[in-house]
Order: structure tokens, then C-alpha cells, then sequence
């Protein structure tokens, strides 16, 4: 297992220069001092001892933008600790060993403080504190939350936030400027029609697209946006199971062509990484991902890099909605050691987050959007794009993204969907041929619904 730890030592605290966190209003989360004996009349008076550190704990995954982690573990952190007088120590794992770590931290009873997830951590709720009070103080003091970290964080039948988020991340498609122009002129991917079509082309040219139809999280993505811009999702508003609808076949059905017409039979069998190796090898002409994808092309191959552009989530028959590629939720445990700790934390990041925004090279958008109000601005003009103004369509991708849990919230019985990959296998059915788009939409809903009859059975939903 590859893990990185980071413990910022007292002597680093005292060296480090505040990042203006104290003055933000934070109280320092010490633990009180006793007071001396009372001293003799006239005897020389001691000087109180200083208050000994509290520590706090962080786990959350190894960034993809190095960059984001640098900042977070060797200035952020420190520097919040020195003012806090808090010995902060950050542990980073793999994304794909997050669920696991959890079920082993909850199991033994025992782990982190401050637990950080890339997907809402519904099945988490009982194991968790109510993180209302971090969340009416973050609105309070940076302003409204993103209505897609409130759908990731609380649930409204038990009335409890099971997480915080500082930031979610969205999802563009990634597509190659110059192959679809010798494809068709003028050409862009800003429907799924014209994917489609113009993928058709590209295919036959030897450079397909890559939308996995696999197992792993960007399939999970992918899928729902397409399915998403067909009018089509897994549940509606109330929590009800509506995924076998004349919409969904339709979306399956567009899946299917894909598949056979635009893209080669690999993408069955992807992981996570795999949507990046084949766009960053020069084969692949469109995918969906995080900026991480292209920001990586900058970095180790800028003649790729400069034809590479970006594009907001396909439009379908019904309209343009995609999902966020991360959704980054803190969690604290309710066997933490140092739990007002952690939620002073969280608030004095979501106040630095306009720094985190930029250091994360527009990776990690906020979930309380007044504390970037230069966004637009900043993504308008990065001098390490080439274009400067590549990133400008990620300034309205608030307006075309949402939760896993479309058009409702992201419950536990959404996150065991989620996580057991019904939709990439319904989708995969089908594209294999093993069953027809109306069996394998049939086939996803009895899968579904008794995941949904459990979670109710249990009370959280």
C-alpha cells in the first residue's frame, strides 16, 4: 500500500508564518491548564507553563495535482498548527484504498480525526458526528454553499450532515482540437450526437474515444452524465427507484452505439487511469476526466498538451448535465481524540481556499463559491495554458454539474449503487450483447431496489 505521512513537529511550528487563519476568528484548540498553587505572600511569582499541543490526525487520498498536496502538507498545515498550537499529522493513501481504510478505522473503533473522501461517504452516517454546526458556521462566515455539496453532505430524512465539503471537482470532456478538425471541420463534441458522429470518423482514422464501461469511477461518471442528459437517472427527488424508464433504454441504446461505432472493446475493462494513459499516449481524441488529464499533458508533453482542449458536459435530448468528477468530503469520526480541533480546521481551510483553488491548478472547485469570487477571472487566464483562456469553460461548470444522487440527494443506498458499479455493468450488458438495452435496464432495477428497500428498512431514508 503506498502511503505518505507527513507530521509537522513543534520546531516546524514555530518557524512557520501564520496564513492569517487566527485572524479569522478561530479559537485555538488546546486543552485548558490547570492553575498553579497559590503562592506565598511576596514570593516571587513563576511564569505559567505553556499550554502542551493537542495533535490532529488527517487521512484523504495522494492528490493528482502534486502541486495541491505540496501546499496542504508543507505550508497550509503547518502554518495552521503554529497558530493553533496543534501538532497536525497528514497521512495520504491511494483514492482506491479510501473505502477500505474507512470500513478499518470504523471496524477497530480507532483511526484519524478528520477522515477526507472523494465521493460522499453516506453509508458512513452512523459512524459519524453531525457536522451541522461546521456547516452553518462555514455560510455564516463565507457564504452560501454549493446546492451539489449540500446534496453530498446531508440527509434530509435523518437530518444529519454526515460530512463537510471544502470542494468538488468537475468533470469535463478532454478532446483533441486538431483530430476533430481533420475529422470534420468546425466540428465540436457539444452533444452526444456529435460524438457520435463525428467519433464515428475518428474511429476509421485510427484515434477512437475512450469512455470506459467498466468498473472503476470515471465509468460511473460518464455513464450517469449520459444518462443524466437523456432525462434518465437511477432515482427521483423523493428517493423512489425510476432507473427502468423509456429514457434509460434510450441512453443505453446511445451507449451501445458508442461503444461499437466510436470506441474499441478495451474500454470494458478500464480502470481508473486508464482514460489518462490513453489520451496522454496520443491514441485517444476524447474522454471524460478532471483536469488532471491535461494538466499532466503541460507538464510532460506541451505539443500534446496545446491540442487537448476542454468542453463542458455533452448536451443530450433533454439537457446538459454532468457530474463531479471528485466530490472531497471530510468526515470526523465520532471516536476522533480531537474533534473541535477538526472542525476548526475545516473552517480555516474553506478560509484559504481561494489559495487551495490555485494551488490545486483549478482542480479543487470550492463548495462555498463566494470564497473564489475572481473564479471566472482565474480560469479566463492561466499562463501555463495554451491557449491562456483553456480553462474558461470550467467558469460556469457549476450551471452543468450535480451529485451522484440526481435529481435527489446522495444517500447510502445512491452510495452502495454507486460503489457496486450497477450502472457500468447495466451499460456493459447491453454492449457485450449479452442483453438487449430493455433487459439490462430491467436487470440494473432489481439489482437496485433492494438496496433501496434496506437502507429504508435501516431508517436513512
Amino acid at each position: 500500500m503506498s502511503q505518505t505521512t507527513r507530521n509537522v513537529s513543534r520546531r516546524q511550528f514555530l518557524k512557520a508564518v501564520g496564513v492569517g487563519v487566527a485572524a479569522a476568528g478561530l479559537q485555538t484548540a488546546c486543552a485548558p491548564v490547570m492553575a498553579p498553587p497559590a503562592a506565598e505572600p511576596g514570593a516571587a511569582q513563576p511564569a505559567p507553563p505553556a499550554a502542551a499541543a493537542q495533535t490532529l490526525t488527517i487521512l484523504q487520498w495522494s492528490h493528482f495535482v502534486p502541486a495541491y498536496d505540496e501546499w496542504f502538507d508543507q505550508e497550509f498545515t503547518p502554518q495552521w498548527g503554529a497558530a493553533n498550537n496543534v501538532e497536525v499529522v497528514v497521512d495520504h493513501i491511494a483514492f482506491s484504498e479510501l473505502q477500505a481504510r474507512a470500513s478499518a478505522e470504523v471496524a477497530a473503533q480507532s483511526g484519524h480525526d478528520l477522515f477526507g473522501f472523494i465521493s460522499p461517504p453516506s453509508a458512513f452516517e452512523p459512524e459519524v458526528i453531525d457536522h451541522a454546526d461546521v456547516a452553518e458556521e462555514a455560510e455564516r462566515l463565507y457564504g452560501t454553499m454549493h446546492p451539489l455539496a449540500r446534496a453530498s453532505t446531508y440527509n434530509p430524512t435523518t437530518q444529519k450532515w454526515f460530512g463537510f465539503s471544502d470542494n468538488w471537482v468537475p468533470d469535463p470532456v478532454h478532446w483533441r482540437k486538431d483530430l476533430w478538425e481533420e475529422a470534420e471541420p468546425g466540428s465540436s463534441p457539444d452533444s452526444w450526437e456529435d460524438i457520435l458522429r463525428v467519433g464515428r470518423i475518428l474511429k476509421e482514422m485510427g484515434y477512437p474515444l475512450g469512455l470506459g464501461i467498466s468498473q472503476d469511477i470515471d465509468a460511473n461518471m460518464a455513464l450517469r452524465a449520459l444518462m443524466f442528459s437523456y432525462g434518465a437517472s437511477v432515482q427521483d427527488e423523493e428517493g423512489n427507484v425510476v432507473i427502468n424508464s423509456p429514457e434509460t433504454v434510450e441512453a443505453v441504446n446511445m451507449g451501445v452505439a458508442l461503444f461499437h461505432e466510436t470506441m474499441e472493446p478495451e474500454v470494458l475493462a478500464w480502470d481508473a487511469s486508464s482514460n489518462n494513459r490513453f489520451i496522454l499516449g496520443g491514441r485517444g481524441s476524447l474522454i471524460l476526466n478532471a483536469i488532471s488529464a491535461v494538466r499532466t499533458a503541460e507538464k510532460t508533453d506541451p505539443d500534446l498538451a496545446r491540442n487537448i482542449w476542454l468542453a463542458p458536459a455533452p448536451a443530450g435530448p433533454v439537457q446538459r448535465l454532468g457530474l463531479e468528477h471528485v466530490m472531497g468530503v471530510y468526515s470526523i469520526w465520532n471516536f476522533a481524540n480531537n474533534i473541535e480541533g477538526a472542525k476548526q480546521f475545516l473552517l480555516a481551510l474553506i478560509g484559504d481556499f481561494r489559495t487551495a483553488f490555485i494551488r490545486s491548478e483549478f482542480y479543487n472547485f470550492p463548495s462555498f463559491p463566494d470564497t473564489v469570487p475572481d473564479i471566472a477571472e482565474l480560469v479566463a487566464d492561466d499562463p501555463n495554458a495554451e491557449p491562456r483562456d483553456k480553462y474558461a469553460v470550467l467558469a460556469d461548470a457549476q450551471d452543468w454539474s450535480t451529485n451522484v444522487g440526481y435529481p435527489g440527494v446522495a444517500s447510502p443506498a445512491i452510495g452502495e449503487v454507486f460503489d457496486t458499479f450497477i450502472v457500468p455493468n447495466m451499460f456493459a450488458l447491453a454492449a457485450r450483447g449479452e442483453q438487449t438495452p430493455e433487459e439490462a435496464v430491467a436487470w440494473a432495477e432489481q439489482e437496485i431496489i433492494p438496496i433501496f428497500e434496506k437502507w429504508r428498512e435501516r431508517g436513512f431514508m
